[in-house]
């Protein structure tokens, strides 16, 4: 279906789909800004559904950049078909996480296509994320090594944090024989930074707030 009007944001939720999908701000696999997600495929009307819900339709669009596919459904509204989700969705770094980790993080997510810059975000989350927990002297080999010490990470997140620093400090100091880090390396250290957040900060607020839902409850 042709794209024949644009309304106002607030109506066009995600944005809307036709031969592109629009209004995307960034590629939920690779980051890059503003991508062009061109339709693969896309479902010839409104899904019939037996539960009750409204009927949706469905496509699926490649992005020009890594050549992932996003699947977006949504409905049809003033000539346009309108996003309510994408998937996968778009990465937001966890609110538990403290700001200034969570800011790294969140531009790591943001510049996955450009892989020396996720990596050096991802290293400096990590390190943000140990200077919260007071983690401050010395290097960041040294305070992962203490914090293992101290059973605030387990061996294998300890062993997984070292090859994070590493990823991202070989562009971070232009290393001569290897200055660049790969895609599935730059990968590696975000999820690392990822998981990381998680395990210090988003698991304990959780259980913290289900202590006290059940003591109040």
């Amino acid at each position: 279906m042709v794209i024949r009007t644009l309304i106002s944001q607030t109506q066009l939720g995600l944005g809307t789909m036709g031969p592109q999908l629009l209004g995307v701000n960034r590629c939920p696999h690779c980051g890059i800004a503003n991508p062009l997600l061109h339709k693969v495929w896309a479902s010839p009307g409104p899904m019939a559904r037996l539960d009750g819900g409204e009927p949706q339709y469905w496509g699926a669009f490649s992005c020009t950049s890594c050549g992932c596919v996003t699947g977006a459904c949504g409905r049809y509204l003033a000539n346009s078909i309108v996003v309510d989700e994408i998937y996968p969705a778009a990465k937001q770094a966890h609110e538990d996480i403290p700001e200034i980790a969570r800011r790294f993080l969140q531009q790591a997510y943001e510049t996955l296509n450009a892989p020396d810059a996720a990596a050096v975000m991802a290293g400096s989350a990590v390190d943000a994320m140990l200077k919260a927990k007071d983690y401050k002297t010395g290097s960041l080999y040294q305070r992962i090594d203490k914090a293992l010490e101290d059973n605030i990470l387990t061996q294998g997140m300890a062993d997984w944090a070292h090859s994070v620093r590493l990823g991202s400090n070989r562009p971070r100091h232009a290393d001569e024989d290897s200055p660049h880090v790969t895609q599935s390396e730059a990968q590696q250290s975000v999820e690392f930074a990822e998981a990381l957040g998680s395990f210090l900060f988003v698991l304990t607020a959780r259980i913290q707030r289900g202590i006290d839902a059940a003591a109040t409850a």
